[in-house]
């Protein structure tokens, strides 16, 4: 497979470098064994790809993608990660979703590897209530359209219709001070100007997402536009939901 080496800027991005990454990774898969290879392969794509036109400078301090998993679907480990951030709150069961980190890349070596990530990794979406004491993903979830209780409970009856569902973007334009970016120390210490998040659902009711932690400002408009995006990353993990969805260890 060839891979475009265009590079793009969120800062002054136009239809048609929507239409053209979402090309690329649709592709992005073909290589892959696992979902967070597929994962991985385009965060990566997407850290390294966006840069600023001006400076030569990548867009993003940090992009990563998360999608919600049973309980039970995870790894030992992160089921140990799932509990510890539980902490005294409602005990955990096999149905339990769990916002999982599937991959991550960014300008600091512990933020290209997964398992090398410090928090985040597998977060607990035990009821309503608790996902509303998480301000970024309960404003990620609303931020697609979606009712907190669809991800926390989601009913498969009623998720007949996903693949024709229209998701809207999590944009949070100015970062600093934001309510919605509780971690204000990463977004002073990183330059952190915007943040976008983008994605949806598969049909099993299970929520995937993008989110990239900009260093230049990202205009509305240019946020509508990854709106047709999350559809281009649906297509490239759709092959493993009922696969392999971790990667082999080395």
């Amino acid at each position: 497979m060839n891979v475009s080496t265009t590079c793009y800027d969120l800062h002054r991005f136009e239809l048609s470098d929507m239409i053209e990454l979402g090309g690329t990774l649709r592709q992005l898969h073909s290589q892959a064994d696992s979902m967070e290879e597929s994962a991985s392969a385009i965060v990566h794509y997407l850290y390294e790809h966006l840069v600023d036109s001006a400076t030569g400078e990548k867009n993003c301090a940090l992009a990563r993608l998360f999608k919600t998993h049973r309980f039970a679907e995870l790894e030992p480990r992160l089921q140990d990660v799932a509990r510890r951030a539980s902490g005294n709150g409602p005990a955990l069961n096999d149905e339990t979703r769990c916002l999982t980190l599937l991959a991550t890349a960014g300008m600091r070596p512990e933020w290209n590897r997964r398992a090398s990530s410090a928090a985040h990794k597998a977060i607990p979406l035990v009821t309503e209530e608790v996902v509303r004491q998480a301000p970024m993903v309960a404003q990620l979830i609303q931020g697609f359209g979606l009712d907190i209780s669809q991800v926390v409970r989601p009913d498969v009856t009623l998720m007949l219709d996903a693949d024709q569902q229209n998701y809207n973007v999590f944009h949070v334009p100015e970062a600093p001070g934001s309510a919605f970016v509780p971690a204000q120390d990463f977004v002073r210490d990183c330059a952190i100007r915007s943040v976008l998040g983008f994605g949806g659902l598969f049909s099993s009711g299970d929520l995937f997402a993008v989110i990239l932690f900009s260093r230049v400002y990202i205009p509305r408009e240019t946020a509508e536009l990854f709106r047709t995006l999350a559809l281009s990353i649906k297509l490239a993990l759709l092959p493993f939901v009922r696969g392999r969805i971790f990667a082999k260890e080395a």
